[in-house]
């Protein structure tokens, strides 16, 4: 299999980035507009936190989480069951605005940002956490 020239690293090349953000930006425009005639996907606000794609841009990963919802509770269930009951039409919708040579398989996953970065605030605001902070900050006064 041939080497790409231009992209040596481990991580998605800049072509990827730049298709899984189209497809980001399309597939959140059809959802608002509500361009699906589903019933479960009407009423429910949807938000595409990233989408990831294969080197070969055939397939793509859409991270996606319940506006205002629990993401652990049946929001987020109901809304993974409608989005990949609906796959082949959001598909159609979105590779019918992008000029790519394939329509990428979608592929639906919650998107576990946000619980993510809420550990983390809680870990930081952390008694013991906090302190380990102000010590270690005063021990860089120290030394400059």
């Amino acid at each position: 299999m041939a080497k790409n020239r231009f992209h040596s690293g481990d991580g998605p090349s800049q072509r990827q980035l730049r298709v899984g953000e189209l497809i980001r930006r399309t597939l959140s425009d059809v959802l608002i507009r509500g361009d699906v005639h589903d019933p479960d996907l009407g009423r429910m606000y949807i938000t595409v936190g990233e989408v990831r794609t294969s080197p070969d841009l055939k397939v793509a990963t859409v991270y996606v989480a319940p506006l205002g919802g629990t993401l652990g509770g049946e929001d987020a269930e109901v809304m993974l069951k409608a989005l990949r009951r609906n796959t082949a039409e959001l598909r159609h919708l979105v590779s019918r605005e992008l000029t790519l040579k394939f329509a990428p398989e979608l592929r639906f996953r919650i998107d576990e940002t946000f619980d993510r970065l809420d550990e983390t605030r809680r870990m930081f605001s952390d008694e013991t956490v906090q302190r380990d902070i102000a010590h270690r900050d005063d021990g860089e006064d120290d030394e400059a």
